[in-house]
């Protein structure tokens, strides 16, 4: 099984350990990870996403990011815009795509605790519908 990692990297360091862990969970599930594509934020990943999913040798992908709760509703204007947009390539392209993206809405304190398990759980997801 082949797969895509993309991830927003808004907030660097924390985006550096999503991917660690998505990785350490593919590899124990024995999940080739062809490319990791980094991008400025959740906004852009739609984008990488459907050029990534054209690649008829990838079986899936999973998209990692943090949107944190802002002093206006931006955040979940964009969690909404980015999560319809990856439902609608995953089934444009057929392909199981494992969402990993913290929020919206997630405030500074949980976002620590939430890294691995998100992370995790999105490789799991885009397995397990492969399998």
């Amino acid at each position: 099984m082949k797969i895509v990692i993309i991830c927003g990297e808004f907030h660097k360091e924390e985006a550096e350990r999503m991917i660690g862990y998505a990785i350490d969970e593919a590899k124990m599930n024995k999940v080739e990870i062809v490319e990791i594509i980094k991008v400025p934020g959740a906004m852009e990943t739609p984008l990488a996403l459907d050029r990534a999913l054209k690649d008829d040798s990838i079986d899936g992908a999973v998209v990692l990011g943090i949107i944190e709760k802002g002093e206006t509703k931006h955040g979940q204007v964009i969690g909404q815009a980015v999560t319809n947009s990856i439902l609608d390539l995953q089934i444009k392209h057929d392909k199981p795509i494992g969402l990993g993206i913290i929020g919206p809405g997630a405030k500074a304190q949980h976002i620590d605790s939430r890294l691995e398990s998100h992370s995790r759980s999105a490789v799991n997801a885009v397995y397990t519908m492969v399998e």
